[in-house]
């Protein structure tokens, strides 16, 4: 059975729905082994278990213990307070619930009094684990060696609320637990309530009855147990232990900020008592196993994170300069493959789809986009979850769509069935109890292939979610790149323009080591073109133009169209008889015959040369390069001048 399957089964849900009645806050009785007297404020017993009923409406005084006396007065005792409770040495535990002081009195059990002692030793072994597997084996290993219970078993909590058992140390001739699962009405919500609040809990013996309190006034059923030791036990979960073989159990929760993550068990085939002070000490254990393992799955977290935006901003910073979105998703050293691990995935951007992998058919996957109605989505079992839309997806166990904008674009990601094995701590189904809310009979392990499902997406959908969203921003500023590199290009010959050359002088500071020289050409008599021609044989001769320009500067060179006929191109590191050299191989390139269409046409250009000295600024260089152009007109035309 698979176990989200069962966390939806209604049987489960009905046995959750039953314990849900169950009073185990307010039971009304306590386990048999110990005797509970509840004080008032005026020092009167107003509550007894019933093996002490004749201390009922008696004075607290009465009872003959100044110790514990002292300890109900002021509600402050060490934990437990020693006492001799008739005749025999008992343990007395001191708290106060609802206007009362309960007093819980426990006989002290034979053996293990010193053993909190080895509590220390195992709390320094564990602190030495580096895995949250080791942590728990050891855990298991380190708490039977002290309590000797014949099985410790830790058990961890799916986020679906059923366990598994990840460690069983045992007796060997018991049969093994470890990796079967169970459900979660095994421990259902209240008990789990419980557990945070309440870290450790005895149940002394399955089979010795409770012992019914007595109340001086009202109801003893009122009276809070929830942090008592002596709290008597559900019938249910007595009757599951005795089908277990379990004679008694301690079990220590595991809490993490607020929740139950797991829990440690101890059980035995006998009945067993651990003294009061051997399960505060481990209690203590449990809290720094619970902390620790929260701290390696903490820095794992982090470390995950750190390393997914790495991988992430190496996927999109190639984005800004890419000309090919999809190809840069999808093809470069690092893809979206990368970080949303899947059989496949279609990239949809800007009314284009690319895939990768094991991808469906175009179509298919198309039409349930438009099914999800552009909106995120997430399935492990898309059979189970939207039937309709794994008719469209054959071969699709899990999908998992990351929209990116109201266009209908998106992310999908696709993965395969894994069939997988689950071996449960006997048959959860009703086969295996008497009635449907009966506990199981069988523990023996049951095996059944879990299908129709894909491996987890886990952590993946808020990593996708957000790759999905910087995606976004990295498009949206990649447009916004691109407008702002328009309004700097000129739109007929696709070079830079005034607006960019203008800026470009304005913003950087003086003219670098390696110097700087500018060259303003323009065409000479160029009106006569267009007036003989027309426009669009003008256009072409620009065109023709800038192509020489830019064929005739260096790969470092910037070619500039200011407006019209006229052109700047600014050269780094030429300097003296070189830069005239360049500019006499333009203006030469320039005057070479142009055909266009049927047209053969001849122009020349004039140019005006500025060479700037490093350190000078680049203010006035602009206007000093156009002079110089018009002393070559001046001078004749079809030449350069400084």
């Amino acid at each position: 059975m698979d176990p989200a399957e069962l966390a939806l089964d209604p049987d489960e849900l009905r046995r959750l729905v039953e314990c849900a009645k169950e009073p185990i806050r307010t039971p009304g009785s306590i386990q048999g082994h110990g005797t509970l007297l509840g004080v008032d404020q005026t020092g009167v017993i107003a509550v007894v278990s019933e093996n002490a009923a004749r201390w009922l409406g008696q004075l607290v005084l009465e009872v003959g213990n100044a110790e514990l006396e002292y300890a109900v007065r002021t509600g402050r005792a060490v934990d437990p307070v020693r006492i001799t409770w008739e005749g025999v040495e008992s343990d007395a535990i001191v708290h106060r619930v609802d206007g009362l002081t309960l007093v819980e009195i426990e006989p002290v059990p034979p053996g293990n009094e010193y053993a909190r002692t080895a509590v220390v030793g195992a709390i320094t072994r564990v602190a030495q684990t580096t895995s949250i597997e080791e942590v728990r084996e050891l855990a298991a290993r380190e708490i039977r060696d002290i309590t000797g219970f014949d099985r410790v078993m830790v058990y961890h909590f799916h986020d679906d609320g059923h366990g598994e058992i990840v460690a069983d140390e045992r007796d060997p001739a018991m049969e093994p637990y470890l990796g079967l699962h169970f459900p979660s009405s095994d421990i259902p919500p209240q008990a789990r309530a419980l557990y945070i609040s309440k870290i450790g809990r005895m149940i002394a013996s399955t089979t010795a009855p409770g012992i019914p309190l007595l109340a001086l006034a009202g109801d003893a059923h009122d009276v809070d147990l929830s942090n008592a030791e002596l709290r008597s036990v559900s019938p249910y979960h007595l009757q599951f232990m005795r089908n277990m073989g379990q004679a008694s159990t301690f079990s220590l929760s595991l809490v993490d900020q607020g929740r139950l993550i797991g829990m440690i068990t101890c059980a035995h085939r006998t009945e067993r008592r651990l003294p009061v002070l051997l399960r505060r000490a481990l209690e203590v254990l449990a809290g720094q196993i619970a902390m620790q393992m929260a701290s390696m799955r903490e820095i794992a977290r982090l470390r995950h994170m750190v390393e997914v935006r790495e991988r992430r901003s190496e996927l999109l910073a190639p984005l800004y300069g890419s000309d090919d979105i999809h190809a840069a998703l999808l093809g470069g050293s690092s893809t979206v493959l990368d970080l949303v691990p899947a059989d496949g995935v279609l990239v949809r951007i800007g009314g284009t789809s690319r895939a990768a992998g094991e991808v469906p058919p175009l179509g298919s996957v198309l039409r349930v986009l438009e099914r999800l109605g552009g909106g995120s989505f997430v399935s492990e079992s898309l059979v189970t979850d939207r039937p309709e839309l794994a008719r469209l997806l054959p071969g699709v166990a899990g999908l998992l769509v990351v929209p990116l904008t109201d266009a209908g674009e998106a992310l999908v990601f696709f993965r395969a069935e894994v069939a997988r094995d689950v071996s449960w701590l006997g048959d959860p189904g009703g086969t295996n109890r008497p009635g449907e809310l009966s506990p199981r009979t069988s523990f023996s392990a049951w095996r059944r292939t879990v299908r129709g499902r894909s491996e987890p997406w886990g952590t993946v959908v808020e990593e996708a979610a957000e790759l999905g969203r910087e995606l976004e921003i990295a498009l949206q500023r990649r447009a916004e790149a691109q407008l702002a590199e328009l309004a700097m290009r000129d739109p007929l010959t696709g070079l830079y323009n005034r607006r960019y050359l203008v800026e470009r002088l304005a913003t950087l500071g003086p003219v670098g080591e390696a110097g700087k020289a500018v060259l303003f050409v323009d065409l000479d008599d160029f009106k006569r073109i267009n007036d003989q021609h027309g426009h669009d044989i003008g256009d072409a001769v620009i065109l023709e133009v800038a192509d020489r320009l830019v064929a005739h500067s260096r790969e470092q060179d910037v070619v500039v169209r200011l407006g019209g006929d006229e052109f700047v191109v600014l050269l780094d590191g030429v300097i003296g008889e070189d830069v005239e050299a360049v500019a006499d191989r333009m203006i030469r390139a320039i005057a070479a015959p142009i055909v266009t269409g049927r047209v053969l046409l001849s122009v020349t250009a004039s140019c005006g040369i500025v060479v700037a000295d490093p350190g000078s600024p680049r203010a006035g260089l602009l206007e000093a390069a156009d002079a110089a152009m018009y002393r070559a007109k001046n001078a004749g035309r079809n030449r350069t001048s400084r």
